[in-house]
């Protein structure tokens, strides 16, 4: 159901203040030929009624002629940003970037947030913003979820289906996405409520069971029969099982590249406004699917880059698959059972 331009509004204002936008302050948004045309328009006007000072960089889209989709995480290669100076100052020379183009697994985001700009990814539909405008609650879980993967050395997964996984820890930090950017250089998505590490590099080894129910992403489907991965050395070295196995192997193969097979961040959801249930109610093209990575007690785990925890492992190849009904350990504390969050005592 649309959202009247009034509450999108009110929505950006709420997103800008906890991400503490001052007047006086210079504020870039970043478009392309998909930004949502809605969002453009209301992010616009809250920017310029909180006093900032507000520009628009939109840029031509690339990677068109080697993505065999349309999702903006579908092919992580060039952005429209690489080799471009002129661009990447303005954005460095902003005290925050509003992304509504997608700049992920990019070393030109890197390079910028270094420079001390914040940036904030919204790219879902309208109504989806709406629903998930975070909170200072959502704040506050997400980071004792990233303080509890601090403290651990090792993450265990299981599930009824049969997966069992072990992802040795250290390496990398965790990382906390709760939907604003309120310290300088932070980068986070809108909507979003997920802690989340990546393993030790070429360390994560057993089985991952991908259910019935489970989603493919970007694939933006959910899986009709099982497909096991089986993880050696940090990566998945066989996809086994029916038509949904077949169908991931072979969109895998079009990238050509080992990386991809790579275990890259591990994680679980704790939004509770997000569901399980709502990619089915969209058009595969309308969403990337937030919901899916961040409903409450998921286990997300993903294949492919880990430059973005800060690993040199880069490809154009990214899959994030949400598990439901898994129980995750951190050394021996369980931080999710059967897809409950077990909140800490401590």
């Amino acid at each position: 159901m649309p959202v009247s331009d009034y509450q999108l509004i009110e929505a950006w204002k709420e997103v800008l203040a906890l991400s503490r936008l001052e007047p006086g302050q210079s504020v870039t948004i970043l478009t392309s030929p998909a930004t949502h045309p809605q969002t453009l328009s209301c992010a616009l006007i809250a920017t310029q009624s909180m006093g900032a000072i507000v520009n628009r960089l939109d840029l031509p889209p690339v990677n068109g002629e080697k993505a065999f989709s349309r999702d903006s995480l579908a092919y992580l290669g060039t952005t429209p940003l690489t080799g471009n100076g002129p661009a990447i100052a303005a954005l460095k020379a902003s005290d925050l970037v509003l992304d509504l183009m997608t700049l992920l697994f990019s070393p030109e985001q890197h390079d910028i947030l270094k420079s001390g700009t914040k940036i904030l990814l919204a790219v879902e539909p309208p109504e989806v913003l709406a629903r998930m405008v975070p909170t200072q609650a959502d704040r506050t879980r997400v980071l004792g979820a990233a303080e509890r993967i601090s403290a651990a050395r090792e993450m265990r997964v299981s599930s009824p289906a049969g997966t069992s996984l072990v992802c040795p820890l250290g390496e990398f930090g965790p990382t906390a996405e709760y939907g604003f950017v309120d310290e300088p250089g932070r980068w986070d998505h809108w909507p979003s409520g997920f802690a989340l590490t990546y393993p030790n590099d070429r360390t994560a080894h057993g089985t991952i069971v991908i259910d019935r129910g489970d989603i493919l992403l970007p694939q933006k489907r959910y899986v009709s029969e099982p497909i096991v991965l089986t993880v050696q050395g940090g990566y998945a070295t066989k996809i086994e099982g029916g038509v949904d196995a077949a169908l991931l192997r072979d969109y895998m193969e079009t990238f050509n590249d080992p990386e991809g097979y790579a275990i890259s961040h591990i994680g679980w959801g704790l939004q509770p406004r997000a569901r399980w249930s709502t990619l089915g109610l969209y058009d595969r093209e309308a969403t990337i699917g937030m919901d899916a990575r961040a409903f409450e007690g998921n286990f997300l785990f993903s294949l492919g880059p880990n430059n973005e925890g800060g690993g040199s492992r880069t490809t154009t190849c990214h899959i994030d698959i949400p598990l439901r009904h898994c129980t995750v350990l951190l050394d021996d504390d369980v931080v999710v059972r059967d897809g409950r969050v077990i909140e800490s005592t401590h």
